[in-house]
């Protein structure tokens, strides 16, 4: 056999798997079909990362290869993705427009088959949750580099959502223009928080350059798309979006740059096993007061990852505590330290257990 026929009988056997594949993915999408139903007479969530996260951990461990885990985790990231939709129309709120980090985060995530529309500010995703106008959001938590964006946490103090998942993306930029060539580039634009993670690169190979804040990454790519000699900074994907070309990238100063998102809900999340739990809490105005609501979870050997206070809105020199602990505390093993908890805070309100979160890099 030649080399040519040898090609066409590997085609012909990839076209015959390729048929297999969509008779079995056509038979998931009817047990999907089946499964919204019985969710939608119980009301039950659409939306399960646990368990999401369960069957990816299986297939991984089951995955001998040469398929890497990467690609199979991405692959089903989309069936998920898919099969939600079948469920119920999933509209997911974002921080808009098109193109930001958000954005990206939030289509990596729960893939290509949700309804993501953008909203101009953070408050505008949470209300959107709430009042039912999406089913979920994606809103940026804190950075690696750059601490906690505050908005956030102040807006879970305003709105009654919670948590259901969280994804970790690394943030790297890429340089984007319609020329052809970095000495076409007269001016740059983008966020400042991406100007100024860029700031050295900018200084090194593009001296004397104007560089111009925008309101978003995805903004500037708008700009740079509308004007000769314009760049922008931000998501490599912003390229295919608005047509531009990608320069160069991994533009910024410091490589390990990531950002925490979270998938809000305006219900509680599903039940079952989870491995992390959000919560806020305010302590009454006496010495060791925080100490003592601390040592409830440290006497139990729960570990603390987060710890951040914000002044409360409605009382000045007050402040309200947001945590994250390494465990279910909605659990029923955990139910006398969420009792001895309570007890201890002038006020206490958990914002959701989930699982831990991937680290996507794409």
């Amino acid at each position: 056999m030649n080399q040519e026929q040898s090609l066409k009988q590997i085609r012909h056997e990839i076209s015959t798997i390729d048929a297999g594949i969509l008779e079995l993915l056509n038979k998931r999408a009817v047990l999907s079909l089946k499964v919204g139903d019985i969710k939608s007479q119980s009301k039950d969530s659409v939306f399960k990362p646990f368990r999401e996260k369960e069957v990816l951990n299986g297939l991984a461990v089951k995955n001998s290869g040469p398929l890497p885990e990467e690609h199979l985790r991405a692959i089903y990231r989309e069936i998920f993705s898919s099969s939600r939709s079948l469920q119920q129309k999933q509209r997911v709120a974002y921080l808009g427009p098109e193109g930001t980090f958000s954005y990206f985060a939030g289509v990596e995530y729960l893939g290509q088959s949700a309804d993501f529309f953008p909203k101009p500010g953070l408050e505008d995703v949470f209300r959107a949750v709430d009042i039912r106008e999406a089913e979920l959001g994606i809103i940026p938590l804190e950075n690696s580099l750059e601490g906690s964006v505050g908005q956030s946490l102040d807006l879970f103090m305003k709105f009654e959502v919670f948590i259901h998942a969280e994804v970790f993306c690394r943030i790297s930029h890429a340089l984007l223009t319609q020329e052809k060539e970095a000495d076409q580039i007269k001016k740059v634009y983008s966020h400042p928080q991406a100007l100024q993670q860029c700031s050295t690169w900018l200084k090194t190979n593009l001296p004397g350059i104007a560089v111009i804040p925008d309101e978003s990454t995805a903004s500037a790519a708008r700009r740079a798309a509308g004007e000769k000699g314009a760049a922008a900074l931000g998501h490599k994907n912003l390229a295919r979006i608005f047509h531009l070309n990608i320069v160069e990238q991994g533009l910024e100063d410091v490589p390990d740059n990531w950002t925490r998102f979270l998938i809000i809900g305006a219900n509680p999340p599903e039940t079952g096993s989870r491995e992390k739990t959000s919560l806020l809490f305010t302590v009454t105005d006496k010495p060791g007061s925080l100490v003592t609501a601390l040592n409830v979870l440290s006497r139990k050997g729960i570990n603390m990852k987060k710890l951040e206070s914000r002044p409360m809105r409605v009382e000045k020199w007050r402040y309200v505590f947001f945590t994250d602990v390494e465990c279910d505390l909605t659990a029923e093993e955990y139910k006398d330290v969420l009792s001895e908890l309570a007890e201890s805070c002038h006020f206490l309100r958990i914002l959701g257990s989930y699982p831990q979160g991937p680290q996507i890099t794409a």
